[in-house]
């Protein structure tokens, strides 16, 4: 977790934000595994897509999102008030990132799943679930 009481310099910032991973997290290593072991296979961080999906079912056009808490800003209208505002002006524009992917993928046809990174944690079974849930949903 990021210490967001210190005050940091630019420099540092910057130094901090490269370590941070953008594709191929534990996170979505865990889901990946799992949807794996049920049969399903996909591709991975899908570059051409609004977003770059995580997870994609390209035939049944399908995008699945695995979102970091922080950086995505779980539970932020209770915990964005407490971040200096560099960092909250940094997951807000995520979050509003994040909402111009969805919509812009949904424009071009696919259905997507967003999961927070806790509910893969806490919940992988239930996470794996909502994605065959979705992948059956042929009226969606």
């Amino acid at each position: 977790m990021i210490d967001v009481k210190t005050p940091m310099t630019r420099e540092q910032i910057a130094a901090r934000m490269a370590n941070v991973r953008r594709a191929d997290t534990g996170i979505e290593v865990t889901l990946r595994s799992a949807l794996h072991r049920r049969g399903l296979r996909f591709r991975k961080n899908v570059k051409g897509l609004p977003g770059s999906p995580d997870i994609v079912f390209p035939r049944r056009k399908v995008a699945v999102f695995v979102d970091g808490d922080f950086w995505h800003g779980w539970r932020f209208e209770e915990r964005g008030h407490k971040l200096k505002p560099f960092w909250r002006e940094k997951v807000e524009r995520n979050m509003e990132r994040d909402r111009c992917n969805v919509a812009d993928l949904q424009a071009l046809g696919w259905r997507v799943l967003r999961v927070w990174e806790h509910e893969v944690e806490e919940r992988l079974d239930d996470v794996v679930e909502r994605v065959l849930r979705l992948l059956d949903d042929e009226a969606a």
